[in-house]
């Protein structure tokens, strides 16, 4: 039997999703108050669930995020599994939500350009663990003391607690990432269990 989903389930993700809109593109509640011109405190209220999105704030937050409304509201899958991402583009580089669930452990295709940041990186810190699998290209990653060129095939992981910066040379690099906002890690099984 089909399970259907209440108009407060569907309300009741919208907070979350625009939360994590807005971090995945790096964005201030300040900024975004700036850009949408709805008061900072009514967008942490609607992040946090406290206040009830209406058409009139969700409209100009769908156009800041370039998002169509319906993926804010995250309106009751037709049965598709299939996840249709939607490229975007943050400090540059070109992210692939691989995704749909808002919050929680996120995959992301990143696609770096060449000569990517075009100047000596700078390392940064924040909530939250990371995973790095490269597809093509090569990734340079500082991490604290470590500088390490990633190339194909090849997996870095580490607590982003730690500062951490990446750069590209002269070939673009496309890189697999999966980030837990809340420090969750991976748990990578070697082998079939009980072994």
């Amino acid at each position: 039997m089909a399970t259907t989903t209440s108009d407060d389930d569907v309300l009741a993700g919208v907070g979350p999703r625009l939360r994590a809109l807005r971090q995945q593109r790096g964005v201030t509640l300040t900024e975004l108050s700036a850009t949408t011109g709805i008061s900072v405190s009514t967008l942490s209220r609607l992040e946090s669930g406290q206040r009830r999105p209406t058409l009139e704030l969700l409209l100009p937050l769908a156009r800041v995020h370039q998002v169509p409304l319906d993926e804010l509201v995250d309106a009751p899958a037709t049965g598709d599994p299939r996840v249709h991402p939607r490229p975007f583009e943050r400090h540059g580089v070109t992210m692939v939500p691989l995704t749909r669930r808002p919050g929680g452990l996120q995959a992301v295709k990143q696609i770096y350009p060449p000569h990517w940041p075009g100047r000596e990186p700078e390392q940064q810190s924040h909530e939250g663990y990371e995973w790095l699998y490269v597809l093509s290209g090569r990734l340079r990653l500082l991490l604290g003391e470590n500088d390490v060129t990633l190339k194909p095939g090849e997996v870095a992981e580490f607590d982003t607690h730690v500062p951490h910066a990446f750069a590209t040379g002269a070939e673009p690099a496309e890189v697999l990432c999966l980030f837990g906002p809340q420090g969750e890690r991976l748990h990578v099984r070697a082998g079939p269990a009980g072994r």
